[in-house]
């Protein structure tokens, strides 16, 4: 009830743990903070936070025009309501060097178990369009640099996501992984790779976990978890799945609405309420609330 019950301390142990076993973890995309509790009671590993949902949801391009604070308040409003622990994408570090330190302190502050931070130009793109531009080996280990040196709880995963994939050879990007772990990554998200064995060669090319973004409408296919699994990648995550879903679902019944002047033929495939209530734990709220208030209070009935 009201936060999670498990502190983000604890859940970047769970994280580091997760990322060294033998399975695969899946992390799907968290639209808001409530689709975090139907992610946990899917069973699913953990919650991933998309830099490209979150300037989506205002509104906005995924083209780096979210900020450090937007994006901080927003990622935590999600991670402090489960208990799983929260990836949160932290496109460039907002900034500088000194700015990225900044930008991992504050996602500490705010619960999340992780970030990763990527090798583009500021202002960015989304890793699955064309025409990226990535910074050269000296800026981008920097970043890192910056951000493992910032981080106070050691446990704080720092990922580095590289996107040279996107603009040279495979061995570009292998090599590139290489130098940002040297630089101090705990784990390599390689974008956009075109196939397994892409994925099996950067398995190969760095010790550390590697992801696996399995976007709809993406560069890569959507390989399965056990597909994934099989070439060595650590980590899966469906980072908008649930806002085109819930998306998709809105625009259906906005188009019922306009064309029948009701919802009606809508109705069954909403949520119901008591499926909601059931979500965001009415029950558990009312008990609590009805322990503090079980007392009369003198002299109000006079």
């Amino acid at each position: 009830m009201l936060f999670s019950t498990t502190t983000p301390e604890a859940k970047r142990v769970a994280l580091r743990q997760m990322l060294t076993g033998p399975r695969i973890a899946r992390f799907p995309g968290a639209y808001t903070p409530l689709s975090t509790k139907l992610i946990a009671e899917q069973g699913f590993d953990g919650v991933y936070i998309s830099g490209a949902v979150l300037a989506n949801e205002l509104g906005f391009p995924d083209i780096g025009l979210t900020a450090l604070p937007e994006v901080a308040q927003r990622a935590g409003q999600i991670a402090r309501v489960t208990d799983l622990p929260a990836l949160v994408d932290a496109d460039t570090g907002f900034g500088e060097p000194m700015n990225v330190a900044r930008t991992v302190q504050e996602l500490e502050n705010a619960g999340l178990a992780g970030c990763h931070i990527e090798d583009q130009f500021n202002p960015k793109r989304c890793g699955h369009l064309d025409g990226k531009a990535v910074v050269d080996l000296a800026t981008a280990t920097k970043r890192i640099r910056a951000a493992t040196e910032a981080r106070r709880d050691p446990n704080f995963l720092i990922m580095a996501r590289t996107d040279i994939r996107g603009v040279e050879d495979l061995a570009a990007a292998t090599d590139r992984a290489r130098a940002l772990v040297d630089a101090g990554a705990d784990a390599i998200f390689p974008e956009a790779m075109a196939d397994l064995s892409e994925f099996e060669a950067m398995r190969a090319a760095v010790d550390v976990p590697i992801l696996a973004n399995m976007t709809e409408f993406g560069k890569s296919q959507l390989f399965t978890a056990a597909q994934l699994e099989e070439v060595g990648v650590n980590l899966v995550i469906y980072p908008v799945t649930l806002m085109r879903s819930a998306l998709g679902a809105m625009e259906r019944v906005l188009a019922t609405i306009a064309a029948d002047g009701t919802q009606q033929a809508a109705v069954p495939e909403m949520l119901t309420r008591a499926r909601l209530y059931e979500l965001v734990d009415y029950h558990g709220y009312n008990q609590f609330d009805a322990g503090v208030f079980d007392f009369e209070v003198p002299g109000l009935h006079h």
